[in-house]
């Protein structure tokens, strides 16, 4: 081996060490969302704020919900006894007026009768059946109206009155003993019934 420095390997240089990386920023993560304490307003201001959107929400369903667009009353009830059935028939004069913007269509019409035992119902007679009602049983037909019939158009602002005529399986004292009789009248495109009671 040669002692000639010309001969040597060059050195090769050394490089300076590196810098240590800086410490890490600090980074709390709940604080960039926030917590409910933080956020929220206090927690009775939250249950006067929910309070307060049910109220409003109770006054908005209570005026929008469905109701019928006529008015009116029973004004006259006559029963008579079926002999050997304990039922009665019964006719009940009604009128109405229709107070909406739209023809009030009859749908179908329901006596409800309450007794001390609980509600008894009936669907209203044809008015083609009532001759021979009055012929079998003529104090059914002594203040008798002419009949309301299905499909009887009452216009807006008009008026109707009519007999309905239904029966019950109770006897005459039952029937005086009762606690009320209602009618359902039904219109075709309403939700609720015209109820006229007594």
């Amino acid at each position: 081996m040669s002692d000639d420095p010309s001969q040597l390997p060059p050195e090769t240089p050394v490089e300076p060490a590196p810098e240590p990386p800086p410490p890490p920023i600090p980074f709390d993560i709940s604080e960039e969302f926030g917590t409910a304490k933080k956020n929220l307003p206090p927690y009775k201001i939250l249950i006067v704020g929910v309070v307060a959107l049910a109220v409003v929400g109770a006054i908005f369903a209570f005026l929008q919900r469905p109701k019928t667009t006529a008015v009116g009353s029973i004004d006259d009830i006559v029963a008579v006894e079926i002999p050997d059935q304990n039922a009665v028939m019964v006719a009940i004069n009604v009128s109405f007026q229709n107070q909406g913007k739209k023809a009030f269509w009859i749908h179908s019409m329901n006596a409800n009768l309450e007794t001390p035992s609980g509600t008894l119902s009936d669907n209203a007679a044809s008015g083609a059946d009532f001759e021979r009602y009055f012929q079998a049983f003529p104090d059914l037909g002594a203040h008798a109206l002419p009949p309301l019939k299905l499909e009887d158009k009452i216009e807006p602002g008009g008026s109707t009155k009519g007999t309905i005529i239904v029966s019950f399986p109770v006897n005459k004292d039952g029937f005086a003993s009762r606690k009320s009789l209602k009618v359902d009248i039904w219109p075709y495109d309403q939700a609720v019934p015209l109820e006229l009671s007594k």
